[in-house]
């Protein structure tokens, strides 16, 4: 993929969305993760990508604001409460904050990675591998995806009286090397076009790629068991891969 020509860095921004009234983890986004608020190592990795005209943090806290303009990112506007609650998607303030971005500068943006806070494990290699594929696959959205440990095809459901029953029981006897891998997405980016982010298609309609993480790099922080476990596991992974 390196010889891909990517949009220029102009042309592109990140958004990472950090809003202050996380519940299960108080303050999670700012919270110390092995020395630094949580938010800022994915702030530095998109800087350190040089992918990106402005790597512009959404969110309603002034706390978390000025962490992340400590950190070098922009914190131009402040998110509306109306896209701060704990039933917001993501594409409204992602397109919310390109709409007010776009105040703020003369630029085209005409690609935008969403960031999410917690991605601790991206690497800026992944984010420039993800332009790319997103620039050749034709897709209107690439987004960090992990394999199923397990084939899911062979999943099973309990109801309420515990009584258990294959969720697809044509696959019962269907052998576990025979079934095609699965992924789920793991929560750490996601790139799409401007036209995207604002005009989203129908879900069904979306022409998605997939950037596959390695599993070791797959960690969704939303608990306290997550975080010591993303904690651990990022002691392990940085010995291996000291630019993360």
């Amino acid at each position: 993929m390196s010889s891909v020509e990517l949009p220029r860095p102009e042309n592109c921004l990140a958004v990472i969305p950090a809003r202050g009234g996380s519940k299960r983890i108080p303050r999670k986004n700012i919270r110390p993760f092995h020395g630094l608020p949580l938010i800022v190592r994915p702030i530095q990795t998109a800087l350190r990508s040089q992918l990106f005209r402005d790597v512009v943090v959404s969110t309603d806290d002034d706390e978390i604001a000025a962490v992340a303009e400590e950190a070098g990112a922009a914190v131009p506007f402040s998110r509306d409460s109306t896209l701060a609650d704990d039933f917001t998607p993501l594409q409204p303030v992602v397109a919310d904050a390109i709409d007010k971005y776009s105040r703020h500068t003369t630029a085209e943006i005409t690609h935008v990675c969403l960031i999410y806070p917690a991605a601790v494990f991206t690497l800026a290699k992944d984010l420039a591998e993800s332009l790319a594929l997103l620039c050749t696959s034709g897709a209107e959205l690439v987004f960090s995806a992990c394999a199923h440990p397990a084939p899911v095809h062979r999943a099973w459901q309990q109801d309420e009286s515990n009584s258990a029953s294959m969720i697809w029981p044509e696959y019962r006897l269907t052998r576990s090397q025979d079934l095609p891998e699965a992924y789920f997405d793991c929560g750490q980016f996601a790139w799409g076009t401007r036209t995207y982010w604002a005009h989203p298609p129908r879900k069904l309609q979306t022409r998605t790629a997939l950037y596959v993480l390695p599993r070791e790099r797959a960690h969704d922080i939303d608990t306290e068991v997550d975080w010591h476990l993303a904690e651990v596991a990022f002691s392990h992974y940085r010995s291996e891969a000291p630019q993360v």
